[in-house]
């Protein structure tokens, strides 16, 4: 059986670079790992959520809304990987990792990315600027939306987790003591 582990935190936290580490570290253990990254479930544009900002009353896609990603499928996806048998190792990452419920409970172990506000935010200029888009729209969007969808639904499911984790630094120990818990915990499930 896979052991699964979740590692969620806010926006450009750093839960992908974090995943895609641990990953190489597990299977230089020789174990096989997969990575269902949520960002490759959001829904079509056209079913996505638009929200008005409290604020600025501008309307938005609201991408940090639990509707704008399909569960359903992310859920359907794990349970096929669990059934499948081929990963030893199923890392889920995302936003709403430690969120939705029935995904919390089929996890082994909750990890959160932690990260303030501000770094996080400089870290989403920087990546969504190389996807064309401008320092007015990344802003925007952050200030009118992201960072309040952040404290409705991401910030607080960082109290399920089991370890939370320095976005702002996280460290070769944390990864090390990570590889190390699941190695020897996935080996008990074998």
């Amino acid at each position: 059986m896979a052991y699964l582990v979740g590692i969620a935190g806010g926006t450009a936290s750093g839960k992908s670079t974090f995943s895609d580490q641990l990953r190489k570290l597990l299977c230089e253990l020789g174990w096989n790992v997969k990575i269902l990254h949520m960002d490759h479930y959001f829904r079509p544009e056209n079913e996505r959520p638009f929200t008005e900002a409290f604020i600025s009353g501008k309307k938005y896609m609201d991408d940090n809304h639990p509707l704008t990603v399909d569960l359903d499928t992310l859920k359907n996806d794990i349970q096929i990987n669990i059934e499948e048998g081929e990963y030893d190792v199923i890392i889920v990452e995302g936003l709403l990792t430690l969120w939705d419920n029935e995904i919390y409970h089929k996890l082994d172990l909750r990890i959160y990315i932690d990260c303030k506000s501000d770094e996080r935010i400089v870290r989403r200029i920087k990546r969504n600027m190389e996807w064309g888009l401008t320092l007015e729209q990344i802003t925007n969007v952050y200030l009118d939306m992201v960072r309040y969808r952040h404290d409705e639904y991401v910030e607080p499911s960082k109290w399920r987790a089991e370890i939370i984790i320095n976005g702002s630094h996280s460290t070769k120990a944390s990864l090390q003591m990570i590889k190390e818990y699941i190695n020897v915990n996935c080996r008990k499930g074998k």
